[in-house]
């Protein structure tokens, strides 16, 4: 069975359904990240085997053995990977990246340099949102919402949630990095953000990678987009669709996460309206406060 060395230090983060965990080591004189991927077993999500979906388990790695993402402009990976398969599962070994604490506009201009390259890649995620969202609907939708003030505003989203989608669907499509955090963008070398964590890799609607990240970004929403839109090649789109795929993309995810943290919350003792400013619920209600513009702009 396949065990991390001793002396590696262990990432915060570095878990998930086919991610068995991160951490940062040292081979020779070079730092690098282990990162480690067990292969689904029967009775996992089938998701995790669809090479579209953006929860496949192996997407991180083949694009990495593959370089797909080495020569990219306005994000692209460290450097070549490792990577080492065996029966249980992918062990990806990557250059160590130093936090560059990019700026939240210089970022958003990357990610308009990235939408438009020309990616070749049979197996890239797509309909990420729609995906996202069957999951909620699957789980009931926006139940512990119905619970609270807001709960007029989660109704009439959630009725409009199809219409929303269908409307991503008819904008531009370009490549998306698919997990745009600031966890994920730390470097920076030139002109270029390096970006690890290439698992959600695909294409989606313009403005879509912009919409995630701006969910963590300490700037605002319409800065961010001016910054996407500088970067982004002539005639891939309009200023209304960057905005529009940016703004769906936040909106729904926002209210996602929201609904996350605070069906986790309820389970405890105690009133719901009193864990509102609990640290493991308050910073997604505070992002979903500052999108509240966004929110009337959609309804």
């Amino acid at each position: 069975m396949w065990r991390p060395q001793p002396g590696w230090h262990a990432l915060p983060g570095g878990r998930g359904p086919c991610t068995l965990g991160v951490w940062r080591a040292v081979l020779g004189e070079q730092p690098v990240v282990v990162k480690r991927l067990a292969a689904p077993q029967p009775g996992d999500p089938g998701e995790l085997s669809d090479p579209h979906h953006f929860a496949w388990w192996r997407r991180d790695a083949d694009v990495q053995a593959a370089g797909l993402v080495e020569g990219t402009t306005g994000l692209r990976a460290p450097g070549r990977s490792a990577v080492d398969e065996d029966d249980d599962g992918i062990t990806i070994i990557q250059p160590w990246v130093e936090d560059a604490a990019n700026n939240g506009l210089v970022v958003a201009r990357c990610l308009g340099r990235f939408a438009g390259e020309r990616l070749h890649y049979q197996q890239a995620a797509r309909n990420q949102l729609r995906d996202r969202m069957r999951r909620v609907a699957h789980n009931g939708g926006w139940r512990t919402l119905a619970r609270t003030t807001v709960a007029d505003v989660a109704d009439r989203l959630w009725a409009r949630q199809l219409t929303l989608l269908d409307e991503l669907d008819d904008l531009p499509q370009v490549v998306q990095h698919g997990d745009p955090t600031p966890a994920n963008l730390l470097g920076r070398e030139g002109d270029d953000v390096l970006a690890i964590d290439w698992g959600s890799l695909g294409h989606g609607p313009v403005g879509s990678d912009l919409g995630y990240y701006a969910l963590s970004a300490r700037e605002e929403f319409t800065p961010l987009v001016d910054a996407y839109l500088l970067g982004l090649p002539d005639g891939i789109a309009t200023r209304a669709e960057v905005e529009h795929g940016a703004r769906v993309t936040a909106v729904l995810t926002a209210v996602n996460r929201v609904e996350w943290a605070l069906f986790r919350a309820a389970a405890g003792e105690g009133a719901l309206a009193a864990k509102y400013r609990h640290p493991a619920v308050a910073p997604y209600i505070r992002s979903l406060q500052r999108l509240f513009p966004e929110v009337e702009r959609l309804l």
